[in-house]
């Protein structure tokens, strides 16, 4: 886990997306600590369904590229992801709106899962071998691979420590590290899990291409109400037109500009002459 080299210490603000991103991670996981005391028989079952597993996606579990980023198994690993969690989307929010970290975490998620269902149709179809151990997907790793990987991209400069060792590093050669042992793991048994890993990474280095600096759900909600305005602006115009004929056939001449409102001659006259 990275952390500045000024301030080793030292964590990020914890307030806006971070805080939401830590806390959903942390009820999930005490939730299911819960459910494990109250009804042990019952909650691997409940887990596993909650999982990403290509194969039961592709029969109708469509939910589990949404749930799988919040079931985390093992304290010590939950404790490592949350904190890298903590620290990687603080850091962002640093620089950008807290729309645009949540919509990066998403979309890294998702890039995550869309990875490996793509090896998995690859497999199953061309070459079985290539698949190796069928490992269900499980964590918000995924969504931390591609918070870092837009890190090394947008602010490669920065040095980092590599946690425990005090050794400083930039941030884009830390990247390149974690990108390289992702790609040694591709010719071992967890190949799925890593090159999801590489593709929640793949993700996060497109939207911070292509995505606008304010987030996705911002632009989805600007665009939501450039439409409904547009919609508002065709019936003020077709309305100005059914009284422009209404008012015809009363004897009367009215005129309406382009966007459906009343001329007035008579003060254009006026203008006119003053």
């Amino acid at each position: 886990m990275p952390r500045f080299a000024s301030s080793p210490l030292a964590f990020p603000d914890f307030k806006g997306a971070t805080r939401r991103l830590i806390l959903i991670n942390l009820g999930t996981y005490f939730a299911f600590l819960l459910l494990g005391l109250a009804w042990s028989a019952g909650t691997p079952t409940l887990v596993a369904g909650l999982c990403f597993d290509p194969a039961l996606f592709l029969r109708g579990a469509l939910w589990e590229p949404l749930t799988y980023s919040f079931v985390h198994l093992g304290i010590l690993r939950t404790l490592l992801e949350l904190l890298s969690l903590w620290f990687l989307a603080g850091f962002l929010e640093g620089f950008h709106s807290s729309n645009w970290v949540m919509s990066l975490y998403a979309v890294s998620v998702l890039g995550t899962a869309l990875a490996a269902l793509a090896l998995y149709a690859i497999s199953s179809t061309m070459a079985p071998a290539l698949l190796g151990m069928p490992i269900p997907l499980a964590g918000c790793f995924g969504g931390i691979f591609g918070m870092l990987a837009v890190i090394g991209l947008l602010h490669g400069d920065m040095q980092f420590m590599l946690f425990p060792l005090p050794i400083g590093i930039k941030a884009r050669y830390l990247v390149i590290i974690y990108a390289l042992v992702a790609f040694a793991l591709l010719f071992g048994d967890a190949r799925m899990l890593a090159f999801s890993q590489l593709g929640g990474g793949v993700a996060g280095l497109l939207y911070a291409r292509m995505a606008p600096r304010r987030g996705a759900s911002f632009a989805m909600s600007e665009r939501w109400y450039g439409l409904r305005n547009r919609y508002y602006r065709w019936k003020r115009r077709r309305a100005a037109r059914k009284f422009e004929v209404y008012m015809k056939k009363q004897g009367r001449t009215v005129h309406f500009d382009g966007q459906g409102r009343l001329i007035d001659e008579d003060s254009e006259d006026k203008k006119r002459w003053n």
